[in-house]
């Protein structure tokens, strides 16, 4: 995981929508969670954008900068001049007091900084020794040709970009200071420490805000007009060319903005297909009023634009060009992924389904552009086959599919209209259909009373396991009928049993027969035993009267 961007594991879902925006791809998912591969990330933010979930935080270094002023030493804000567009109505001198009663030394515009950078590019244009000239005041850009796009690096500008022209220039003439840049950009971070000892802390709007809120400091609606600051139109479209006096004629002006299109316009640099050009290029639409960090409640192309172009001069701040070159090096961050042949691509194309190129949807709901990008970030371990819907659902359907049509019990899909809308097999054999066609997406009421269906969409509630006899069928059948309200659907199942019902039936027959013939045995031995009993009564008598006779007799001898 990047250093500057975190991932909020509870938050991730599953929507691969950071991996769709991400324009280099270098996100992994796996354990079902998106995590960012460091050495591939170019800190576009883009991720951070998109994200519906707000699973991606960025690195919150308000502690670090609050470290700073607690140390004692003079701290100074380098504020990027894209300011105006989310606080809008706020002029470099509010912001400075706003930020002064949060203990800051003092705030100045990186534009002041921009200058001096843009004066540098113009020396380049002068000396026209570059066939093809890069500005390199987006750290994004300069990561993607670093990582990407090695063959254009010779056109990247070796120039440093106004927040660390403009903390140099602080530091100069401030040897104890601190420097805080605040602006739009996650990729600043990274620039800082790259090129350490000119700015100590870097914090995006969104954290200024938050501190803000939390020191209850309210920047004042108030603008100065200066005519000298044209560079504060660098975080537009276009911006930096407009700052620049062309006198030479060589070379061509270009404006990109937007990672993709970053991307295709170095893929022809490489090829050789440019000449001659100045290429202002920006890794966000629309430029530095783009950011991923201007705050989100605060996105308006038109409105920042006119913000940040009503508050230009049409003059250069008076600063001095520094005597030594603002030059700073730019080194080949190259990546080393290891690529699949084509036997391997065939391979997990197949477990993905995708027996033949007709198979492969390039449907991009995985968040890849087409099914072999997605094999091979499956290859290098960023992706699993699970991230294929339409795979998935087809995996999901034939299953279900499979578990429907060879289930022994019947069942029926219904919608609220009591259409039918699937049957199987069994239930076909129980309804004596010859095939499913017979009734599909007909009434169900053509093969059985549908009344105990409309009880159960009526009542919202489900019949479980109740026997009923098909008097048209001769068939006796459990049956269950579930209400889904959410798909407003109702799930007919119903388990013939006819044989064991006559089997009771039977059995029950032959229990009545059983005890009528126990009651008939035992009615005859009750008879037995009565005539026996009094038989045995008769004779116990007579033994009794002969026996006192004979006690009698020999009593008189």
């Amino acid at each position: 995981m990047t250093r500057y961007l975190k991932l909020k594991k509870s938050n991730c879902k599953n929507c691969y929508k950071c991996i769709r925006h991400c324009p280099v791809k270098s996100i992994k998912f796996s354990n079902h969670q998106a995590n960012i591969v460091d050495n591939e990330c170019i800190l576009c933010g883009q991720c951070f954008v998109n994200c519906p979930q707000n699973a991606k935080e960025i690195r919150n270094d308000i502690e670090a900068a609050k470290a700073l002023i607690a140390s004692g030493a003079p701290v100074y804000v380098s504020l990027a001049p894209s300011f105006v567009a989310n606080y809008p109505g706020v002029g470099i001198g509010a912001m400075e007091e706003a930020l002064q009663k949060m203990g800051f030394t003092a705030a100045e515009e990186t534009a002041i900084g921009a200058t001096v950078v843009k004066r540098e590019y113009e020396r380049l244009v002068k000396e026209g020794r570059q066939e093809v000239i890069i500005s390199s005041c987006c750290h994004s850009v300069n990561l993607l040709i670093q990582k990407y796009f090695p063959e254009a690096l010779p056109f990247l500008a070796k120039v440093e970009s106004p927040m660390l022209a403009h903390c140099r220039l602080i530091k100069e003439r401030h040897p104890n200071a601190k420097t805080v840049f605040i602006g739009p950009c996650i990729s600043k971070k990274a620039e800082a420490e790259a090129y350490g000892g000119l700015v100590d802390c870097v914090l995006t709007f969104e954290e200024l805000t938050q501190w803000m809120a939390e020191e209850k400091v309210v920047p004042e609606q108030k603008q100065e007009k200066e005519e000298n600051s044209r560079a504060r139109l660098f975080p537009t479209s276009g911006g930096i060319l407009r700052t620049m006096d062309w006198q030479e004629e060589g070379y061509s002006r270009l404006t990109i903005d937007g990672t993709e299109n970053c991307i295709h316009a170095l893929k022809e640099i490489a090829s050789g297909q440019l000449s001659h050009c100045f290429i202002e290029m920006s890794a966000c639409a629309g430029s530095c009023i783009g950011g991923p960090v201007m705050e989100k409640a605060r996105r308006s192309v038109i409105s920042d634009f006119l913000a940040v172009d009503r508050y230009a001069g049409k003059e250069d701040f008076p600063v001095e060009q520094p005597a030594e070159a603002l030059q700073k090096e730019i080194p080949y961050l190259g990546i080393d992924r290891q690529m699949p042949g084509s036997r391997a691509i065939e391979e997990i194309l197949r477990r993905m389904g995708k027996a033949s190129p007709a198979d492969e949807l390039n449907c991009g709901s995985c968040g890849y552009n087409t099914c072999r990008e997605k094999a091979v970030a499956v290859y290098q371990g960023k992706a699993d086959l699970t991230m294929c819907l339409p795979y998935l659902k087809e995996k999901a359907e034939t299953f279900s599919d499979t578990i429907i049509r060879n289930s022994p019990n019947g069942i029926i899909a219904l919608n609220e209209s009591l259409e039918v809308q699937q049957i199987n097999g069994a239930a076909c054999n129980i309804l004596r259909l010859s095939s499913p066609a017979d009734i599909l997406d007909d009434q169900v009421v053509r093969v059985m009373d549908p009344q105990i269906f409309f009880e159960v969409v009526q009542s919202g509630r489900d019949v479980e396991n109740k026997r009923m006899f098909l008097s048209e069928y001769e068939k006796y059948v459990e049956m269950s009928v579930v209400y889904d309200k959410s798909y407003r659907i109702l799930l007919v199942l119903m388990r013939d049993i006819t044989e064991e019902e006559n089997q009771r039936v039977q059995k029950e027959n032959v229990r009545r027969q059983t005890v009528e013939i126990t009651d008939q045995v035992v009615a005859k031995q009750m008879r037995i035993v009565q005539e026996i009993a009094s038989l045995l009564g008769e004779t116990t008598a007579e033994t009794k009267i002969a026996l006192t006779n004979l006690k009698e007799y020999l009593n008189d001898e």
